[in-house]
């Protein structure tokens, strides 16, 4: 083979790899085109079918059906599953002061037959000799009505029989209606201090030994105060029994009277008395009633104690009003315990208890004869306002009608 057969023959080789490299540049640029086309018009590739897209897209990029949801704010779902907030208290209104006693007669004659109706019978029978007048004595001393008392009523009533001689029931019941009255002594002032003096409000302590139901006492005149439309501001100075404070709180809150107590246990008396005086007189309330703790009259620690409160509150305010709490159903027993309060923090008030569940009525005329302070209030039932002011003429009707 010549020289210029070879050259050829390398040239046909050169020009055949030419054309082979020359398709396969040309497959891969068209590939390459294809991609371009396929681009959305925002430049970005388009992800898998059916996978999972993690490029960030402007919200403008997605059709509206599939925009994720809203985000919510934690604390609108806290607020939108938290349990409703408690029910405010329902003031209650208490019943007015006037007519409790009226209202309460049937009780009070039930549980006072033996002053009235018993001594009505014997008053009845005609002329009496001396052993039927010692029946009288006896009937009245049994209703606790004192010695003193006793012997001014029996001499009364053999000087009318004396001078008009016997005559009928109905006259006989209107003599001893008379003779009754005098001695509970209308006409002593009743009226508990329930308003403002001189700028300040009135200061009302309670006292009582163990066991009178002082506390809710102290509670039902808070009652008997809103009724007369009086702002009250309650001291819970019991600080020796744990439930004290909660129990005047409770009563309080009925009525929507504030409490001023002290979380402590055991806390000083004179200074939880104090707190709530000036609480009182910030408030601008009429009349601040204070609870203190029930005490024996023959513990003279804690009679010193209760001296101490009332002298503490005198550093701010005059105190008006000191109410005992006496247990009607002690009859004769609670006398001396009266005079020994009233030595301690000079009482102007007495509150019976119990009256209803004694036939010893006449522990109003005794203790207000012992003291010279009259009965103010008389409690007689368990209702909230079963403590009604004392009405002398209402009394007696109900103990001799």
């Amino acid at each position: 083979m010549s020289a210029i057969d070879t050259l050829w023959e390398y040239l046909a080789v050169g020009f055949g790899l030419l054309v082979l490299l020359g398709g396969a540049f040309f497959g891969l640029m068209r590939g390459r085109g294809g991609a371009t086309k396929d681009l959305p018009r925002g430049g970005a590739p388009a992800g898998p079918r059916g996978g999972t897209d993690t490029i960030d897209r402007p919200a403008t990029s997605a059709p509206a059906d599939t925009l994720p949801p809203p985000s919510v704010d934690d604390t609108q779902v806290r607020e939108e599953t938290l349990p409703p907030p408690p029910a405010r208290p329902t003031i209650e209104t208490p019943e007015a002061p006037a007519g409790r006693l009226q209202r309460l007669r049937a009780r009070l004659a039930r549980s006072n037959s033996t002053l009235g109706k018993g001594l009505l019978a014997l008053l009845s029978r005609g002329d009496l000799d001396e052993a039927a007048w010692e029946e009288v004595e006896d009937t009245l001393l049994a209703a606790d009505l004192g010695v003193e008392a006793t012997t001014e009523l029996v001499d009364r009533l053999r000087t009318r029989l004396l001078v008009h001689g016997w005559t009928d029931e109905a006259t006989v019941r209107g003599w001893l209606k008379e003779e009754l009255l005098a001695l509970v002594d209308p006409g002593l002032d009743r009226s508990v201090a329930d308003s403002r003096v001189d700028g300040r409000p009135a200061v009302v302590l309670v006292v009582g030994v163990n066991g009178t139901g002082k506390t809710t006492t102290v509670g039902k005149l808070a009652r008997v105060l809103v009724a007369q439309d009086k702002d009250v501001v309650l001291g819970a100075a019991d600080t020796f029994r744990a439930a004290a404070a909660d129990q005047l709180q409770t009563w309080g809150e009925r009525v929507g009277v504030p409490t001023v107590r002290s979380d402590r246990e055991g806390a000083d008396p004179a200074a939880v008395a104090f707190d709530a005086v000036k609480a009182a007189t910030e408030l601008e309330a009429d009349v601040v009633v204070i609870d203190t703790a029930g005490r024996l009259h023959n513990k003279v620690g804690l009679m010193d104690e209760l001296g101490k409160v009332k002298r503490v509150v005198e550093k701010q305010s005059p105190v008006d009003e000191v109410l005992l709490v006496l247990d009607a159903t002690t009859g004769q027993n609670g006398l001396r315990q009266a005079e020994v309060f009233s030595d301690v923090v000079d009482v102007t008030g007495i509150v019976l208890t119990k009256l209803d569940g004694t036939a010893k009525g006449g522990i109003v005329v005794a203790v207000q004869r012992q003291l010279g302070v009259p009965v103010k209030l008389v409690g007689l039932g368990e209702g909230p306002d079963d403590l009604a002011p004392f009405d002398p003429e209402a009394f007696v009707s109900a103990i001799v009608d």
